[in-house]
């Protein structure tokens, strides 16, 4: 008994050098990805904020400079502010329809209780996104081209008469986006499903409530979290979409991603390329903070 008594006071003794021995270990274990990061992320950021103060001639890459002539080109122009505006529509319209898309999916699975299937379900949603993105894309100008199986459908079933424009549209921009981002989201509100008992549903059921009731009062304010990172996951890469707005969208479909490699890559105006670059994150990370503090006020922590 004594023995055991000793044991545990020289264990306390020397809890609190193990905490220090931890607390001095801790930053050369973050140093390695901290450093990577600011290799990778912040100076490249860095560097084209500095770029995009520059100015541009035709002829010549950049001259440096100190102007915000590449922000008052693009704030003045109706055409790149229609084309944020686009972005923020398409993204908007895109996260929106996952949600209510992935919301009883997700459900849905987290409920089932036969694991095969709830493992070849969730198999059936993961598998697409082993493919490229192109190659995904290439399967919706298949399916929506004007001769494409989704109009010889409706054609051959008397739906319609002759094909409508599909491809090339908004419309099909947005299909697109929805079948790219759709998964991200349902796996991160299954996540956030399985973490919540069936016994908060069972008694608020006992209770009287009714489904919706239910789902309002005491599921809602549970999944908050999955729900905002789902949806801030797929309005960030729809804002930042590049090979669906290219190739569904056309040559005449114009959105922030495709404009910044236009002018960076072809017409070889770096200073304005950077600048649109910023405006995009700017927008995205404002749009995410508002609502991230939105969120709190309403449901707490987020």
């Amino acid at each position: 008994m004594t023995a055991s008594t000793d044991g545990l006071v020289a264990y306390e003794n020397a809890r609190p050098a193990v905490r220090r021995k931890g607390i001095k270990t801790t930053p050369t274990l973050l140093a390695p990805s901290l450093l990577l990061i600011l290799a990778g992320l912040v100076v490249p950021l860095l560097l084209m904020l500095r770029y995009s103060f520059n100015s541009w001639t035709p002829g010549e890459l950049m001259i440096s400079a100190l102007t915000l002539e590449n922000y008052v080109r693009f704030f003045s122009d109706s055409f790149y502010l229609g084309v944020l505006f686009r972005t923020l529509w398409i993204s908007l319209v895109s996260t929106l329809a996952c949600l209510v898309l992935g919301l009883p999916t997700a459900y849905y699975l987290s409920r089932l209780k036969t694991r095969w299937l709830k493992t070849a379900l969730i198999l059936a949603i993961v598998i697409p996104l082993l493919m490229g993105n192109a190659v995904r894309v290439v399967g919706w100008i298949v399916l929506l081209a004007d001769r494409g199986l989704v109009n010889e459908a409706m054609i051959h079933l008397g739906v319609l008469s002759q094909p409508v424009r599909i491809l090339y549209t908004a419309n099909a921009v947005a299909i697109g986006l929805i079948a790219v981002l759709l998964p991200f989201m349902i796996i991160s509100l299954q996540a956030v499903f399985d973490g919540v008992s069936e016994s908060y549903e069972e008694a608020a059921m006992s209770l009287g409530a009714r489904p919706l009731t239910m789902f309002y009062r005491v599921l809602l304010p549970l999944i908050i979290p999955g729900i905002f990172s789902g949806c801030l996951l797929c309005f960030v890469l729809a804002m930042n979409a590049y090979a669906t707005p290219v190739l569904i969208g056309g040559p005449s479909f114009h959105m922030m991603a495709p404009k910044v490699y236009e002018q960076a890559l072809k017409v070889f105006n770096w200073p304005f390329a950077a600048s649109m670059a910023f405006i995009l994150m700017a927008v995205t990370l404002v749009l995410t903070i508002s609502a991230s503090l939105a969120l709190q006020r309403r449901y707490g922590k987020v």
